[in-house]
């Protein structure tokens, strides 16, 4: 098959499930990549979206019109590595200006081979897939033929069942924070992000990060404080495992904290259903009100699955502490009869204001 470098500018095309095609051109040495597409709203941050563990599996649309404009940091990573199947953009930035930048965008996405398209219509392509829904989709070379990408593309496994958690988790069990200064926090590693490890031992926390597959008797060894379950891709429900656990900590009566997935696991382990959303909540500017306090938040979001409505609504034991308020969606629960909360979006994202890092503290203050 054949490939074209990035400065060749070669023509290459998305072509989505429902056969729709926008034609651009290729980002880096382009053969082909599937995924499931999907859009962010966010004007900045490409970088942190790009390494988050929670897009695993997913080819990102940005809306921002320009790409790379800034370059990357090496301490702006959400992960170790580049976590989108593929990116689709209108204009890719070859010549990046900001003073802290260590590297170009170009040449990050080259150090780990990530395949894209720019020069597309992503105006059109946003609005296509607001009113069709998310869906698979393949970017590809045009050398290698429209029927061929169609064929590869109707073969790739639909989002809807997928467990993903596995493919991004951390495989070994690791420590941060400095020991004895403070709470014992036990991290179940669904796809967590940097940058909520570091909001927790800036809180003097000892972390032990466990992989998605511990077992309950690992983390009572450790004699666990409180459990803070992780972000992380895919559809919550075929983590079956990971629900009982999490139902067994609450047994347990230690405290729990859950971010994003973890917030939708919670839900499943109190007897609350999930479901795909048509097309999710990807951006850092969704509004969030607080229940409890009756403040709105600006908050950073991506997720594509979320609690069922009615049924937290209807359980005794939950109160809904959280409403996106574009939706009206669950934004965040508190269980009555245990110590436990989570929310559906990312408090450690600081999107401009830190308005919701406040459910750093009030974790570490339940834990006390």
């Amino acid at each position: 098959m054949s490939t074209r470098t990035f400065n060749e500018k070669a023509k290459a095309v998305v072509i989505l499930e429902d056969g729709t095609a926008f034609y651009g051109k290729s980002i880096g040495k382009l053969n082909y990549t599937l995924g499931e597409i999907c859009f962010n709203t966010g004007m900045t941050g490409y970088q942190e979206i790009f390494t988050d563990p929670s897009y695993f599996g997913q080819i990102m649309v940005t809306t921002n019109a320009h790409i790379g404009n800034y370059g990357v940091n090496s301490d702006e990573s959400e992960s170790e590595t580049v976590q989108i199947s593929g990116l689709v953009c209108k204009n890719f930035s070859l010549n990046p200006s900001r003073v802290n930048s260590d590297d170009s965008l170009k040449s990050f996405l080259e150090q780990f081979r990530l395949q894209g398209i720019s020069d597309v219509d992503t105006r059109a392509l946003v609005r296509h897939i607001r009113k069709h829904g998310a869906m698979n989709a393949i970017i590809g070379n045009l050398d290698l033929g429209i029927d061929v990408l169609k064929e590869k593309l109707a073969n790739h496994p639909n989002m809807k069942g997928l467990e993903l958690a596995s493919k991004v988790s951390t495989s070994k069990t690791y420590n941060l924070g400095e020991s004895n200064s403070g709470p014992k926090i036990a991290v179940l590693d669904l796809g967590c992000k940097t940058n909520i490890l570091k909001h927790l031992v800036k809180r003097d926390a000892q972390l032990t990060v466990f992989p998605y597959n511990v077992s309950l008797d690992d983390i009572l060894k450790l004699q666990p404080d409180a459990i803070f379950v992780s972000n992380g891709p895919g559809d919550p429900e075929p983590l079956t495992e990971v629900t009982q656990l999490v139902r067994s900590v609450l047994d347990k009566k230690i405290p729990l904290f859950g971010i994003c997935l973890g917030h939708q696991i919670l839900a499943q382990a109190i007897g609350i259903s999930t479901y795909k959303m048509h097309n999710g909540h990807r951006g850092i500017n969704h509004p969030v009100k607080n229940l409890q306090t009756g403040k709105s938040e600006i908050t950073s979001q991506n997720h594509g699955f979320a609690i069922d409505k009615q049924q937290t609504q209807k359980n005794p034991n939950v109160e809904v502490t959280h409403i996106h308020l574009n939706d009206q969606t669950i934004a965040g629960i508190k269980l009555k009869n245990k110590k436990a909360f989570s929310v559906q979006y990312h408090p450690e994202a600081g999107p401009g204001p830190n308005d919701a890092t406040y459910l750093f503290d009030d974790f570490l203050q339940m834990i006390k």
